[in-house]
């Protein structure tokens, strides 16, 4: 299954945003993915940010700071991304398992160095930013305001080939 990868992007301005912030443990008895479709972020506390506002609605992507997924190990934090649409994550670093996570589920934890990170947040000040990923030539570009930017990430062969593949099921299924 092929996602789309870039779209409008949303800025949560803060480091060590954690699964509990991503989707609440109390929703975690939910036995579908689409039944945590409301609670994404629902609990994250950030200047001016709403979860249940238009801006996540329309999000696809998600910009963040370091340290993105850190907490309880959990797939639901993945999988509620990947039911409201959100199929790129890019920050400077991940918790380990988040990351693995979300390359499992099909979608992208791209990692970008400080400097990049703080020149994405400097576009969102521009105005509405929409990204576009480029995950074979692995660059992802960004718009605001008439300006352009580009930024080359790095992802590992095996897990290019989960994206690509749509996940590890879909990996699994199609070499074994």
């Amino acid at each position: 299954m092929k996602k789309e990868f870039g779209g409008p992007a949303i800025f949560l301005d803060r480091s060590d945003i954690n699964t509990d912030e991503i989707i609440p443990a109390k929703y975690l008895t939910e036995v579908t993915k689409e039944a945590l479709r409301p609670y994404l972020l629902e609990d994250l506390s950030l200047e001016g940010f709403d979860p249940k506002g238009e801006k996540l609605r329309q999000a696809r992507v998600v910009v963040a700071r370091e340290n993105f997924g850190c907490g309880s190990s959990r797939e639901h934090a993945p999988w509620v991304f990947e039911v409201n649409q959100i199929h790129s994550i890019i920050a400077e670093s991940y918790a380990r398992i988040f990351r693995q996570n979300t390359f499992n589920g099909g979608m992208l934890a791209i990692e970008l160095p400080k400097m990049e990170i703080e020149r994405l947040f400097a576009l969102g000040k521009e105005g509405a930013v929409d990204i576009t990923v480029d995950l074979s030539g692995q660059k992802v570009m960004a718009k605001a305001g008439g300006k352009t930017e580009v930024f080359p990430f790095e992802i590992s062969p095996f897990d290019k080939a989960l994206v690509e593949a749509g996940g590890w099921v879909e990996f699994a299924d199609a070499r074994y």
